[in-house]
């Protein structure tokens, strides 16, 4: 079984280099193996079950050893035999998406980061973050963090 686990350490600091307990964090999931995806907000990790669940305790003693006042996570199992539903197609995210990725020419995890930017930037204009749930379903199809999907809405309004 696949696991996937989402963190975030606070405070977090706006412009500048990732904070320390960001970084401490990020490389013990790296040094216990896990695939790590950093973002400015967060970081995912994922990997075998026990792998994950072993490490996520050195995970977050290295967040705090890294000044975290405070450590958030999420888990959930990922690939075959997920609990969590797939995106109806006939819902209307589900459409806005389909309509971006035919009008960027791809799916949008195949997507360089500009075009899925882009894309991002069109679901907003279209809407789509109204809708609930939208943006870990825009993540989803991304292939990225939902805190990556806000850093695109947040650099937006830059």
């Amino acid at each position: 079984m696949q696991l996937e686990a989402e963190f975030t350490s606070e405070p977090f600091h706006g412009e500048g280099p990732p904070p320390e307990h960001a970084v401490k964090a990020r490389d013990m999931a790296e040094d216990a193996g896990l695939s790590t995806e950093f973002g400015p907000l967060g970081t995912l990790v994922r990997g075998d079950a026990d792998t994950l669940l072993d490490a996520l305790p050195a995970i977050a003693r290295a967040a705090l050893d890294g000044g975290a006042t405070r450590v958030t996570l999420q888990l959930r199992q990922i690939g075959e035999g997920s609990s969590e539903p797939a995106v109806e197609l006939h819902s209307a995210l589900a459409r806005l998406i389909g309509d971006v990725e035919r009008e960027l020419g791809g799916k949008l995890d195949t997507l360089d980061r500009a075009a899925k930017q882009r894309a991002v930037r069109l679901l907003k204009e279209r809407g789509a973050f109204g809708l609930r749930k939208s943006v870990s379903t825009v993540a989803e199809a991304l292939g990225v963090t939902r805190f990556t999907v806000y850093n695109y809405l947040n650099r937006d309004q830059d």
